[in-house]
């Protein structure tokens, strides 16, 4: 019963903590943004050459951020499925079969949504 409490505790700080992540997400992106100052004597083929790495550089840091947030609310999703069931079959042994089965479809489920975060954000670096 107290480990019971204290998962519930935990539960409750999870999305806390994601909002405290975001903010700090949000809050340090201008420590990266870099100054850029033009000289006269630049060209306009310098210009666009500055312009495209700063581009690739901006979809490489959303693309992480997004796998990242993806990769980790899997991973809170996959730990509270599991934990599910391994209480379920604690307490009806006789069901483990249709427990596991089910758990093991959700986790590919999970799995299959981190794995489409990842293609996006491939395709954002890559295609955009």
């Amino acid at each position: 019963m107290k480990e019971e409490t204290k998962m519930k505790n935990v539960m409750k700080k999870i999305p806390a903590i994601l909002m405290m992540a975001m903010i700090l997400f949000t809050l340090s992106a201008p420590v990266y943004a870099e100054e850029t100052t033009t000289v006269a004597a630049q060209t306009a083929e310098t210009e666009q050459i500055t312009d495209t790495e700063d581009a690739t550089g901006d979809k490489a840091l959303g693309a992480a951020i997004a796998v990242g947030l993806a990769a980790a609310a899997g991973a809170v999703g996959m730990g509270i499925a599991i934990a599910k069931s391994s209480e379920g079959i604690a307490r009806q042994p006789e069901a483990e079969g249709k427990i596991r089965t089910n758990l093991m479809l959700g986790l590919v489920f999970i799995e299959t949504a981190i794995i489409y975060a990842l293609i996006v954000a491939i395709l954002i670096i890559f295609v955009l």
